[in-house]
């Protein structure tokens, strides 16, 4: 399994609306995106790289596997 390495926000947020995350609220150059059965938002920083320990933590919330992240990676970049 490759090493998950930063991305770009907009890669980011390509990756979670594909998994069925919906758009909810913009705070300063934070957005939070939803998803029916998933307790919390997930919170995407609008970094040019958002670094893997935050990437990660989404993952976590998402309840997101590493292989299903890859996947929908591929279909982002």
């Amino acid at each position: 399994m490759p090493r998950i390495t930063p991305v770009s926000w907009k890669v980011l947020k390509c990756i979670f609306q594909k998994d069925g995350f919906v758009f909810d609220r913009k705070q300063g150059d934070h957005c939070s995106y939803v998803k029916k059965g998933i307790a919390r938002p997930i919170v995407i920083p609008k970094y040019q790289e958002v670094d893997v320990d935050i990437i990660r933590g989404l993952m976590r919330t998402a309840g997101m596997s590493r292989q299903r992240y890859f996947g929908l990676l591929k279909k982002c970049k």
